[in-house]
């Protein structure tokens, strides 16, 4: 068997039934690597190692009875620090909520208890998921493990750099503007923002009312997808919940693209916005893959990149404003400097901006829309370049808003991004695979082929070796 630390959570449930693996071995084995790694990554904010060990005591006693939970019985999960867990702070890695403790679990934790998981702690993330990556909160940040002086994505930074270090098999992230595909894309892991409104974000503190999402993160596709299994489903005390039937995501997930029609838009970063020539390169290679599989690529065209950059951005920073206005006002010092800056911009927006905004948003979904009576899925990047060094502040932001994330948070389209490769450098190239509304099974599963046939598959951080 693999080291214990690189197992996926679908090797860890067959290993489980085949009694070579316990869950407290498991855990034990996953805590002493926390203890050896995290104080050079930063991924938890606060691991939760007694109620984790005390939970997979239970899962093995349970083992033993012949009881199982269900899919992620006995399985670790992270939690981003913006998603509740019952007894454990909420802080938003924020001096603003610095010891607010959880009465309930989120809608989210809840499912993945139900369903037998063990949750292992809480991740770092950027400052409200907006604010990052900053030295003046806190908690440090988290870092990359493919090299530690760059950064890993954010804003769910702390899911996908324990993620790629081995540290957890499974963890939750949100996304508003790319924050699940931003460390999925520099940490070279799979992360997806599912479509809006099929998973609950009931006990997640919310940045946009109306882009925020809960998303699956993980290794493998398979793994995105059996995640994705169980927190998905309607919840009607989430008001962006949609009643759908969307369900069976890991049924879909070997059949492979064999005659699917895939959009590539090529021109989001020939074009819109230039790619680095690593990430290009990359991006070719995924699609002569694809077709080497059987699929039919061609190119497709979508609004131009910085419409949907400017969507977002204006409906981002109006309803952020709406939640943080009174400590903005009340308490500006306790945020970082960054963050502040960032969710001031609202402050300046008028009701017209955000009207204008929204009515746009509805004629640049239906552009979408128009292009899936075309094709099956779209392949466009995620990242236009490697992860910046994490203390070049000016790199990182200008590299930072380089990416085409943000256009299926204004849609609520589903998106995968996952690893395209490595740059010369030792850093992930990223891809992004994007499906009609609902489709998710089918986004994960063009990844699921993706990866199959990626030569990059199966590498590891040298730090994480």
């Amino acid at each position: 068997m693999t080291e214990l630390w690189w197992l996926s959570a679908t090797e860890i449930a067959a290993a489980y039934k085949a009694k070579t693996l316990s869950p407290v071995e498991l855990m034990t084995s996953l805590f002493e690597r926390v203890a050896r790694l995290d104080p050079v990554l930063h991924a938890f904010i606060l691991p939760d190692p007694e109620a984790a060990m005390a939970a997979a005591r239970q899962a093995e006693a349970e083992m033993a009875a012949g009881r199982s939970r269900g899919p992620l019985h006995g399985i670790p999960v992270g939690i981003k620090d913006i998603i509740d867990v019952a007894g454990l702070p909420t802080t938003c890695h924020s001096k603003i909520l610095l010891g607010q403790v959880a009465a309930a679990d989120s809608h989210v934790v809840a499912q993945l208890r139900g369903a037998g998981a063990i949750i292992m702690g809480k991740l770092s993330t950027h400052e409200f998921a907006i604010g990052g990556p900053i030295f003046d909160l806190p908690f440090p940040p988290a870092r990359n493990p493919w090299n530690p002086k760059h950064h890993p994505g954010g804003s769910s930074s702390g899911s996908g750099a324990g993620l790629a270090g081995g540290l957890f098999p499974l963890a939750l992230g949100t996304d508003t503007g790319g924050s699940v595909r931003n460390p999925a894309s520099a940490c070279g892991i799979v992360g997806l923002k599912p479509t809006y409104g099929l998973v609950s974000r009931r006990g997640v503190f919310p940045l946009s009312f109306t882009m925020d999402h809960v998303g699956p993160m993980a290794r493998t596709a398979a793994d995105a997808a059996t995640l994705l299994d169980v927190i998905a489903g309607y919840d009607p005390a989430d008001p962006g919940s949609a009643a759908t039937a969307a369900s069976g995501f890991t049924s879909q997930i070997d059949r492979g693209v064999k005659g699917l029609r895939i959009g590539f838009v090529r021109h989001f970063h020939t074009t819109d916005m230039v790619a680095s020539p690593d990430v290009a390169a990359a991006l070719e290679q995924v699609a002569a893959d694809l077709t080497r599989q059987g699929a039919a690529i061609r190119d497709v065209t979508l609004p131009p990149l910085d419409v949907f950059r400017a969507l977002n951005r204006v409906i981002l920073h109006a309803e952020s404003w709406a939640i943080h206005a009174k400590w903005l006002q009340t308490r500006p010092g306790d945020y970082g400097k960054a963050t502040r800056h960032r969710l001031m911009t609202g402050a300046f927006l008028s009701a017209g901006d955000y009207v204008q905004a929204q009515r746009r948003r509805l004629e640049v979904i239906a552009a979408v829309n128009e292009v899936f009576r075309e094709v099956d899925v779209l392949m466009l990047a995620s990242a236009m370049d490697t992860p910046a060094e994490i203390e070049n502040w000016p790199e990182v932001e200008r590299t930072y808003s380089r990416q085409a994330r943000a256009p299926f948070n204004v849609t609520g389209h589903p998106a995968v991004a996952m690893m395209s490769g490595l740059s010369p450098a030792g850093l992930p190239t990223s891809v992004q695979f994007v499906g009609p509304a609902f489709a998710d099974g089918l986004v994960l599963r063009v990844a699921a082929a993706y990866e199959r046939e990626a030569t990059w598959h199966g590498k590891r951080p040298a730090l994480a070796a």
